[in-house]
């Protein structure tokens, strides 16, 4: 007979993080993880470019795109447990509770929950990409798409059949590009920028690219030193000053 503490789980409802899909033929559709992972990590990054710049120590450096965030966790899936450890919904509660008065060749095969997950990569056939997930845990919502999922598969019944496995699960956050601001820092003309010549670049062509307008070449050939425009380099840099 067990004597001790029950179940948290059977006194108290445990939150459970929760997989929709938002768009394609299953839009709607809610996942629930057999275990909360025990962590979970948010990453982003920014991409730098650095170029030499002639007679200088340092090279420039430059900001140059944004990207998305990044979430990553690992999920645990046993279907040997009992019906009160897991989340999701009451169908599968009670199924869990009869797999685990069964003898061991005949437990649930766990591919049949990991898959629920590892398929989200799929191509929906009405939207031709992969479904948009929304992910919620208590303080965490996360929107994007699952990019990379690893299963490895750790216990076997007598018949080879996997009944418990992780899941490694990488997503990355979608934005809806109404919601992205507009911006195009390229085209200010009231920062310093640098610029590498490319055969048939211009001071004309450059002015007019970078601040709209083709008569500020002066402005480049005054900060560059450039006593004949027409001489340009392949492969040269040039200071593109920032103007009022």
């Amino acid at each position: 007979m067990f004597i001790g503490l029950p179940n948290p789980n059977m006194i108290a409802k445990l939150e459970k993080m929760s997989i929709t899909i938002q768009n394609g033929k299953k839009a709607g559709k809610v996942i629930y993880v057999l275990y909360n992972p025990e962590s979970y990590q948010q990453s982003r990054q920014i991409g730098i470019s650095s170029q030499p710049a002639p007679s200088a120590n340092m090279p420039v450096v430059q900001f140059k795109w944004g990207t998305s965030g990044i979430l990553s966790f690992q999920l645990f899936f046993d279907t040997m447990s009992s019906g009160a450890e897991i989340g999701g919904k009451m169908t599968d509660k009670l199924e869990f509770e009869a797999n685990r008065l069964l003898p061991s060749p005949a437990k649930l095969d766990v591919r049949k929950y990991t898959n629920q997950i590892f398929d989200l990569m799929l191509i929906d056939a009405s939207t031709h990409t992969p479904p948009i997930l929304k992910l919620e845990w208590a303080s965490l919502q996360f929107k994007g798409y699952m990019v990379q999922c690893k299963q490895t598969f750790t216990k076997f019944n007598e018949t080879g059949a996997p009944v418990r496995a992780t899941l490694d699960c990488v997503f990355q956050e979608y934005i809806e590009p109404k919601k992205i601001p507009a911006m195009q820092p390229n085209e200010s003309p009231d920062t310093t920028k640098y610029r590498t010549i490319i055969q048939g670049d211009s001071l004309w062509a450059l002015s007019a690219r970078e601040y709209g307008q083709s008569d500020e070449w002066r402005a480049i050939a005054d900060a560059n030193g450039l006593s004949n425009p027409r001489r340009l380099r392949n492969g040269e840099m040039l200071v593109l000053p920032g103007l009022d």
